[in-house]
Protein backbone atom coordinates (compact mmCIF):
# COMPACT_ATOMS: atom_id res chain seq x y z
CA UNK A 1 0.00 0.00 0.00
CA UNK A 2 1.13 3.41 -0.76
CA UNK A 3 1.40 6.72 1.70
CA UNK A 4 -1.93 7.86 0.43
CA UNK A 5 -4.17 4.40 0.96
CA UNK A 6 -2.56 4.21 4.62
CA UNK A 7 -3.65 7.97 4.88
CA UNK A 8 -7.11 7.45 3.74
CA UNK A 9 -7.46 4.11 6.01
CA UNK A 10 -6.07 5.94 9.09
CA UNK A 11 -8.61 8.78 8.73
CA UNK A 12 -11.35 6.18 8.19
CA UNK A 13 -10.08 4.24 11.36
CA UNK A 14 -9.73 7.18 13.93
CA UNK A 15 -13.04 8.99 12.49
CA UNK A 16 -14.91 5.81 13.73
CA UNK A 17 -12.41 5.57 16.87
CA UNK A 18 -13.83 9.19 17.54
CA UNK A 19 -17.70 8.39 17.13
CA UNK A 20 -17.38 5.56 19.50
CA UNK A 21 -15.57 7.88 22.05
CA UNK A 22 -18.21 10.29 21.54
CA UNK A 23 -20.66 7.53 21.74
CA UNK A 24 -19.47 5.63 24.94
CA UNK A 25 -19.03 9.63 26.61
CA UNK A 26 -22.93 10.32 25.79
CA UNK A 27 -23.84 7.49 27.14
CA UNK A 28 -21.95 7.83 30.16
CA UNK A 29 -23.31 11.32 30.95
CA UNK A 30 -27.15 9.89 30.13
CA UNK A 31 -26.38 6.87 32.86
CA UNK A 32 -25.33 9.84 35.42
CA UNK A 33 -28.26 12.20 34.85
CA UNK A 34 -30.65 9.85 35.18
CA UNK A 35 -29.24 8.21 38.22
CA UNK A 36 -28.50 11.44 40.29
CA UNK A 37 -30.79 14.13 38.34
CA UNK A 38 -34.52 14.67 39.31
CA UNK A 39 -36.41 14.33 35.86
CA UNK A 40 -38.52 16.67 37.28
CA UNK A 41 -35.97 19.11 37.35
CA UNK A 42 -36.27 22.49 35.57
CA UNK A 43 -32.56 22.58 35.11
CA UNK A 44 -33.19 19.54 32.85
CA UNK A 45 -32.80 20.80 29.57
CA UNK A 46 -29.24 22.27 30.51
CA UNK A 47 -27.94 19.22 32.14
CA UNK A 48 -28.96 18.04 28.33
CA UNK A 49 -27.34 20.86 26.54
CA UNK A 50 -23.96 19.99 28.89
CA UNK A 51 -24.88 16.42 28.08
CA UNK A 52 -23.66 17.15 24.41
CA UNK A 53 -21.19 19.57 25.06
CA UNK A 54 -19.11 17.18 27.36
CA UNK A 55 -19.72 14.18 24.82
CA UNK A 56 -18.34 16.20 21.81
CA UNK A 57 -15.61 18.36 23.95
CA UNK A 58 -14.52 15.25 25.68
CA UNK A 59 -14.19 13.14 22.85
CA UNK A 60 -12.50 15.98 20.93
CA UNK A 61 -10.06 16.00 23.55
CA UNK A 62 -9.60 12.54 24.31
CA UNK A 63 -8.95 12.22 20.33
CA UNK A 64 -6.40 14.94 20.18
CA UNK A 65 -4.32 12.66 23.18
CA UNK A 66 -4.36 9.43 21.62
CA UNK A 67 -3.57 10.27 18.17
CA UNK A 68 -0.71 12.40 19.45
CA UNK A 69 0.37 9.15 21.54
CA UNK A 70 -0.05 6.92 18.69
CA UNK A 71 1.58 8.96 16.12
CA UNK A 72 4.40 9.90 18.68
CA UNK A 73 4.66 5.96 19.17
CA UNK A 74 4.45 4.20 15.83
CA UNK A 75 6.14 7.59 14.10
CA UNK A 76 3.20 7.42 11.73
CA UNK A 77 4.56 10.73 9.48
CA UNK A 78 6.79 8.07 7.62
CA UNK A 79 4.08 5.68 6.68
CA UNK A 80 1.16 8.72 6.47
CA UNK A 81 1.39 11.29 3.42
CA UNK A 82 0.09 14.95 4.73
CA UNK A 83 -3.48 15.71 4.43
CA UNK A 84 -2.69 18.93 3.10
CA UNK A 85 0.57 19.98 0.89
CA UNK A 86 1.69 23.09 -0.73
CA UNK A 87 1.81 22.18 -4.53
CA UNK A 88 3.76 24.54 -7.45
CA UNK A 89 4.92 27.04 -4.43
CA UNK A 90 8.19 26.37 -4.01
CA UNK A 91 9.56 29.96 -3.20
CA UNK A 92 8.26 33.68 -2.25
CA UNK A 93 7.29 35.02 -5.05
CA UNK A 94 9.14 38.09 -7.03
CA UNK A 95 7.54 41.51 -7.58
CA UNK A 96 6.03 41.56 -4.37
Amino acid sequence: MNKKVNTLLFILGATIANIVIMAILFLLCLFLIARFVNPESSLMPLWLGLMFLVSIGGSFFLYTVVMKRITAKFELEKYLDPIFSRKGRKGPKKGM
